[in-house]
């Protein structure tokens, strides 16, 4: 199981996946929106969405893990 995390405080403006989907090592899975800046969350590995830990309108911190993708 990896897990994705914030690279930095902000809102989470849109979330690009949903759990279960099948997900490559690049592709966008949220986009944060921070000081009217749009900073994409990408995938760190290929794999599952095994789940989503926020929701769009939610503050996030910097470490917060937004998405759990199964490598299995």
């Amino acid at each position: 199981m990896v897990e994705i995390l914030s690279n930095m405080a902000g809102s989470v403006w849109k979330i690009k996946v949903k759990e279960n989907d099948v997900v490559k090592e690049g592709d966008v899975l949220i986009i944060l929106e921070s000081m009217k800046m749009e900073i994409p969350i990408e995938a760190t590995h290929s794999g599952v969405v095994a789940s989503i830990s926020t929701k769009e309108g939610e503050f996030v911190q910097e470490g917060d893990c937004l998405v759990k993708i199964s490598n299995d």
